[in-house]
C-alpha cells in the first residue's frame, strides 16, 4: 500500500526533473559530439563509434562507412572513438596501424597532421559555442526581449552606489563596456559581480559619467528556493507591468547583441573558475548532474523556451569546461598538440599517459565533489 502511495510522487520526479535532464543532457552532448565527427569526416579519419552515454550499449547500428552508432545505458556524456584509440578518451594506442598498408594508416587519427588533430579536437567546444549563439539568436530575433528603462529610481543611503556617487534619476548605459539596454542588464552584471570592481557609466543632463565601485557579496532566493551569491550594490527601482516594453531587434542588432550575451557568459564564467584560486570562490555555486537535473526540472516548468534557452547557456559551458588544460579533456589534448606544433615532435607516450591519468583523477575527483555537494 505504501509502494502505491509513493507512484504519483515517482512520477513526477520522473517527468518533472529526470526527462528534462536528459533531454538537455543529451542535446548537448550530441551537439559535441557532432562536432568532433564531422571534422573527422572532413580530414579523412576513420571512426569506430559515436556513442551518446557510456557502459554497455542499449541499441544502435552501423552505417555504411564503418561507425558504430550507439546509445548506452550511463546517459552522462557521451564520445567519439577513432580507429587506433585505446580507449573512449581518444588516448592514442601507440601499436595502432603497425601492420596496416599505407593508405589504410592514413586514415588514424594519430597518423594525421597536427593542425589537422587541433582542428577535430577544438570542433567539440566550437559546435556548442556555435549552438548556443543560434539558439540564443533565434530567441532573441524571433520573441524579442521585454526591457524596462535603466534608470536608478533610488540610491540608499550609506549603500555601495551613494558612496560611490550615484543618484536617483541616473540612465545607466554601460558596465564594464557592455551596453545596458534595459534596467535588467544593469542588474544583471552588478549580480554577476560579487565582490569585484565593476565601471559604471551614466547618462546625466551634463553629460555621462563613470564610476568604478565593488558590488559586495550578498545572498538571494530564487523563485524555487534555491540560495544565489550576487552582487548588490543599493540602488532600486519600482517596476509596473506597463513599464515593459517588447524589443524587437533587427537582424543585425540580434547578431551584436547575441555576441555580447556569449562574451559576458565567457567572461564571467572565467571569473567564476578564477576566484576559486585566490580563494575568493564559493565552493556551493559549484554543481553537478544532480544541480543540473534540478535546474533543468525547475526551468521546464517555466515552459518549453525556458529549457531550450537553458540548454543553450549549459552547452556554452559544456565548451568552456572542455577547453580546460587537463588531460582527458579537449583542452588538455590540445595542449599536447599545441607542444607537438611548436617543437616539431610530440610528447612521449609515457608523458602522455601520465597527464591521462593525472587528468582522470582530476575529473573524477571533481565530479565526486560536485556530486557531493549537490547532495549536502
Amino acid at each position: 500500500m505504501d509502494f502505491l502511495l509513493q507512484i504519483p510522487e515517482f512520477i513526477t520526479w520522473l517527468f518533472g526533473y529526470i526527462i528534462p535532464f536528459l533531454v538537455v543532457l543529451t542535446v548537448i552532448v550530441f551537439v559535441h559530439e557532432m562536432g568532433h565527427y564531422l571534422v573527422a569526416r572532413w580530414n579523412g579519419v576513420a571512426i569506430q563509434t559515436f556513442s551518446i552515454g557510456f557502459g554497455p550499449e542499449i541499441f544502435g547500428w552501423n552505417d555504411r562507412l564503418g561507425t558504430r552508432w550507439r546509445v548506452s545505458a550511463i546517459p552522462l556524456g557521451g564520445y567519439v572513438r577513432f580507429v587506433g584509440d585505446m580507449n573512449a578518451a581518444s588516448m592514442p594506442d601507440k601499436y595502432a596501424g603497425a601492420d596496416l598498408p599505407p593508405e589504410e594508416r592514413a586514415k588514424l587519427f594519430v597518423f594525421k597532421p597536427v593542425w589537422a588533430r587541433i582542428a577535430v579536437v577544438a570542433a567539440g567546444p566550437a559546435a556548442n559555442v556555435l549552438f548556443t549563439f543560434l539558439v540564443l539568436y533565434a530567441l532573441l530575433f524571433g520573441y524579442g526581449r521585454y526591457m524596462i528603462e535603466p534608470v536608478i529610481e533610488e540610491v540608499l543611503p550609506g549603500s555601495i552606489a551613494a558612496e560611490a556617487g550615484l543618484l536617483d534619476g541616473d540612465t545607466v548605459t554601460s558596465v564594464d563596456g557592455y551596453p545596458v539596454r534595459g534596467f535588467g542588464d544593469f542588474q544583471k552584471l552588478i549580480a554577476t559581480s560579487p565582490e569585484r570592481p565593476v565601471t559604471i557609466v551614466v547618462e546625466r543632463p551634463e553629460g555621462p559619467r563613470e564610476f568604478t565601485l565593488v558590488p559586495e557579496a550578498a545572498e538571494t532566493t530564487d523563485r524555487f528556493g534555491n540560495v544565489h551569491r550576487v552582487g548588490r550594490i543599493g540602488v532600486s527601482r519600482g517596476v509596473t507591468l506597463e513599464d515593459y516594453v517588447l524589443y524587437r531587434p533587427g537582424p543585425l542588432e540580434a547578431v551584436g547583441m547575441t555576441f555580447e550575451e556569449i562574451s559576458f557568459i565567457i567572461q564571467r564564467t572565467g571569473e567564476f573558475l578564477g576566484d576559486f584560486f585566490v580563494g575568493r570562490g564559493d565552493v556551493e555555486q559549484l554543481g553537478g548532474p544532480v544541480k543540473v537535473a534540478q535546474v533543468s526540472g525547475e526551468v521546464a516548468t517555466l515552459g518549453v523556451l525556458a529549457l531550450i534557452n537553458l540548454a543553450a547557456l549549459l552547452s556554452l559551458n559544456i565548451g568552456i569546461f572542455n577547453l580546460l588544460p587537463i588531460p582527458m579533456l579537449d583542452g588538455g589534448h590540445l595542449m599536447y598538440y599545441a607542444y607537438e606544433a611548436v617543437t616539431g615532435r610530440p610528447l612521449s607516450q609515457r608523458v602522455q599517459e601520465m597527464g591521462f591519468r593525472v587528468g582522470v583523477a582530476l575529473v573524477a575527483t571533481l565530479m565526486v565533489f560536485t556530486l557531493f555537494n549537490d547532495i549536502f
